[in-house]
């Protein structure tokens, strides 16, 4: 096999470990501060354990595990100050990335977030609301095209995605008609391609979600630094 080879066949075996993990961080299975075990992870893969420090590399760029020396790999575990701290950062940097993608999002696009919207308000399951709430969301900012801005993003929301199930969790389907008329609101911004009401909805939307995360310190229960 040439290097070539080797190297397109190590790159497989990371973006499929890669995508085993991702998908059991995002969907709860591995929580904070869950261990991951370099020599289980490659012993259902059959790999080496090369390309699974490698997929470790690429989901601790995308805030989704961290290296602890001497320990190994792990799901971060955050406290309240510090999700309430991201929270603030995605108040700041998630209208400015609507705004830069409000003029090149087209008119099919608008009908696609109509329809994600209108799955979210006929939906009754938690998971699958978290799915369809940060495809609504991504699809608003998929217009930007500033790379460091959106690899921030992405960043920030994977850092928050337990502490986000946890919350949801908790209010049940009590809330979703904030949820949903946020949403609506935002959505229209969008198609009206108005910035000034597009930042200002989708910062609220965010900082109401902090404010109320923050009466629920049970979320962050078990989670010491």
């Amino acid at each position: 096999m040439s290097t070539q080879q080797t190297t397109d066949t190590g790159g497989a075996a990371s973006a499929r470990v890669a995508a085993y993990l991702r998908e059991a961080i995002l969907g709860g299975q591995l929580k904070p501060g869950d261990r991951i075990r370099q020599e289980e992870v490659a012993e259902r893969f059959g790999a080496s354990r090369l390309p699974v420090r490698e997929a470790l590399r690429m989901l601790e760029a995308e805030g989704l595990t961290e290296h602890e020396p001497n320990k190994g790999a792990r799901v971060p575990r955050l406290t309240q100050h510090e999700v309430e701290v991201i929270y603030r950062m995605r108040e700041r940097l998630e209208p400015l990335a609507l705004v830069e993608s409000l003029p090149l999002l087209t008119e099919a696009e608008h009908a696609e977030l109509e329809d994600v919207q209108r799955r979210i308000e006929e939906n009754t399951d938690l998971e699958r609301f978290l799915d369809l709430d940060r495809e609504f969301h991504m699809l608003t900012y998929s217009g930007c095209g500033i790379d460091p801005l959106n690899s921030m993003v992405t960043r920030l929301w994977n850092s928050t995605q337990h502490y986000r199930r946890s919350y949801v969790a908790l209010g049940g389907r009590s809330r979703m008609w904030v949820v949903n008329s946020e949403h609506r609101l935002i959505l229209d911004a969008v198609v009206r391609r108005d910035p000034i009401d597009a930042e200002r909805f989708v910062e609220g939307h965010i900082r109401r979600t902090r404010i109320e995360l923050g009466h629920h310190p049970e979320v962050f229960d078990g989670n010491p630094r």
